[in-house]
């Protein structure tokens, strides 16, 4: 048995709006408000993503226009945003390249992708390279809305009982707003380690709080040798 995670694939948004090169500055505008979206994506006849458009590019029109009659306020990588900010339709508003991912990643390798390359949403593509959804950032975040008991039971289960053959008379799992406590005993130091790392690693789970008691070398962890004592290993006890 093993743990379950969610995959994009089970939280990416599949009703994915698109335009084309082509599509005009106004025509993206209302594509944006119809839908209530902050980014559209741009593909090609395939279908595969050449680019995004977001609300960030289409404001650069009113950034780029004076404050005050004949003044313009000098911006960062100036010519870039001028360019952007006279371009007429999808194909000179959007970023590129585009960063994309399979729908059958775990949502650990999304967020990484995401942090990655600094960017709030990503293009799902299948083999072909087609759009088939997109992941945002609040997609990412719903896992850790997982109820309590189900972590707990998934702990419990799986981790405990299935993976570490440990019951639930040794180790007891306690779980409140996503964060684990695991209390009892385990039969080694290492055995309480990978318990807690597969603890860890469980959908929804914000942190773990180890309070494991493990037996080192025949002694329990908080009875370790003394300094100066012979005692290093059970056959002194």
């Amino acid at each position: 048995m093993t743990t379950q995670h969610s995959t994009v694939s089970e939280v990416m948004t599949r009703d994915v709006v698109t335009v084309r090169p082509d599509t005009s500055f106004k025509e993206i505008t209302s594509v944006l408000c119809t839908h209530g979206i902050s980014a559209v994506p741009v593909a090609d006849a395939s279908g595969a993503p050449v680019g995004l458009v977001s609300e960030a590019d289409l404001l650069r029109k009113q950034v780029e226009l004076p404050d005050r009659p004949g003044r313009r306020s000098a911006q960062p990588g100036w010519a870039y945003e001028k360019a952007k900010s006279r371009a007429e339709n999808a194909a000179g508003l959007m970023t590129t390249p585009v960063v994309t991912a399979r729908a059958d990643w775990p949502i650990a390798e999304a967020a990484r992708a995401m942090e990655r390359h600094r960017v709030k949403r990503l293009l799902v593509v299948d083999e072909a390279d087609r759009i088939i959804g997109v992941v945002s950032r609040p997609d990412l975040l719903r896992v850790f809305l997982r109820p309590d008991e189900e972590i707990r039971e998934e702990i419990r289960d799986d981790v405990l009982k299935g993976m570490l053959r440990l019951g639930g008379h040794e180790v007891r799992v306690e779980v409140h707003d996503g964060v684990v406590t695991l209390r009892g005993m385990a039969g080694h130091q290492s055995t309480a380690r990978i318990a807690e790392r597969l603890a860890q690693g469980v959908e929804g789970v914000i942190t773990v709080r180890p309070m494991i008691d493990y037996v080192v070398e025949g002694m329990a962890a908080e009875d370790g040798p003394q300094p100066g004592s012979e005692a290093t290993d059970p056959g002194h006890r």
